[in-house]
């Protein structure tokens, strides 16, 4: 009788054990707060010298299936980039909802909506500008905040956009410098960001001034911008892995923060990242550096941290980019330029991720080991080398 008991009792208790991990297993596999922002299209729909009106239309996606997502809270904020001082510049910013069942409220006030599962709904953000001369203006940091509201809570989120105000003139001839295999020059563009393309950007910029036979390079953290792999450490969550990790690094390591480290396990998992650290320190010990780098993969070496790049990304968590030959591929086909994407220094240090076929490895490291694009705000992510035979 008592075994019969014990024996029912220990059934219900693995009954019970099993439905709360199908429960758990449920609630962590189906996303149920998966509701994201696009960046839009943005344009300055007026353009006086004291006066800008930039608009942009963006769309919120419910991405999940089967769940509703509540939009009860859309806020914007900017913050104005300038080559001047910004004391005599107001500005004001704006959230227009733009259902297609629902109108927008005379009163500018945000009413709840309900996106339901697999649709879309769009708004419409306007920043209007005032100041005696606004020709100094760089960019516009919007950031848009918003607030998820689905069976996984209330969790708030926010998007990021960048979007220029000043763009250089793509025929100004860019300024020379000799090294020893040829002639290089840094192109300036402006401020680029998830909005951008980079076929795009290089054929607005480089295209004009490109000879049979040029380089072009473009740095890979521009490539990530554009591709949008960029994070703001609000929105990063450190874990166990990453807060201990990243205490081994030195401290000028992108990987020495908990963010930072917590940027590269989002992308290859706590585990590999553990595994790779812990026999980097055993070969470290045999003396054998860089270890760490070859097992946690590419992006281990390209993540920058904040401070990393120019304003207003160095407040951000930058990525490397993502399948940069495919990006090199299609520059290439559409502007019959050959295109390499790199990564440099001043330190000398120069990688090439991708690059077009053909092109000497050795050669875009001479070209480029005295860092011509920079590293600090030139805003030259461009460079066109011109071969010492073509000069």
């Amino acid at each position: 009788m008592i075994g019969s008991l014990a024996i029912g009792v220990a059934a219900g208790a693995s009954l019970l054990a099993l439905g709360g991990l199908a429960l758990e297993l449920q609630y962590r596999l189906r996303p149920s707060n998966k509701l994201d922002l696009t960046a839009g299209e943005w344009h300055l729909a007026i353009a006086e010298p004291n006066h800008y009106l930039l608009v942009g239309e963006m769309e919120f996606r419910n991405q999940t299936d089967r769940f509703e997502i509540m939009l009860p809270e859309v806020q914007a904020q900017v913050k104005l980039l300038s080559d001047a001082s910004l004391d005599e510049v107001t500005y004001t910013t704006k959230v227009i909802p733009c259902h297609q069942d629902a109108s927008a409220r005379a009163d500018d006030y945000w009413f709840g909506y309900i996106v339901k599962a697999l649709k879309t709904t769009k708004i419409k953000v306007s920043v209007e500008i005032h100041g005696e001369d606004l020709s100094n203006l760089q960019s516009a940091w919007v950031q848009v905040n918003y607030v998820s509201y689905s069976p996984h809570g209330r969790i708030p989120k926010v998007r990021h956009v960048v979007v220029p105000l000043q763009f250089p003139k793509s025929d100004a001839v860019p300024k020379a410098r000799n090294v020893e295999v040829a002639d290089v020059f840094p192109i300036r563009t402006h401020i680029l960001s998830p909005i951008d393309d980079p076929v795009e950007v290089v054929k607005r910029y480089a295209l004009p001034h490109a000879q049979k036979g040029d380089v072009i390079t473009i740095g890979e953290t521009p490539v990530a911008i554009m591709q949008g792999r960029f994070r703001h450490p609000s929105e990063v969550k450190p874990g166990w892995v990453a807060k201990r990790v990243c205490l081994f690094f030195l401290p000028t390591s992108s990987l020495a923060t908990a963010c930072g480290m917590q940027a590269l396990v989002d992308i290859v998992g706590p585990v590999r990242v553990l595994v790779a650290f812990l026999m980097g320190a055993i070969a470290k010990v045999f003396g054998k550096p860089g270890v760490f780098y070859q097992l946690a993969g590419e992006q281990a070496r390209l993540i920058d941290d904040v401070t990393g790049t120019l304003p207003p990304y160095d407040q951000f968590i930058v990525l490397g980019p993502e399948n940069p030959q495919a990006v090199v591929d299609k520059i290439q086909q559409e502007t019959g330029l050959a295109i390499a994407i790199v990564d440099a220094n001043d330190l000398r240090a120069v990688k090439i991720l991708a690059a077009s076929p053909g092109l000497s490895p050795a050669f875009l490291e001479q070209a480029l080991k005295s860092n011509p694009a920079g590293n600090a705000d030139e805003r030259t992510p461009l460079v066109l080398i011109r071969p010492n035979h073509l000069s």
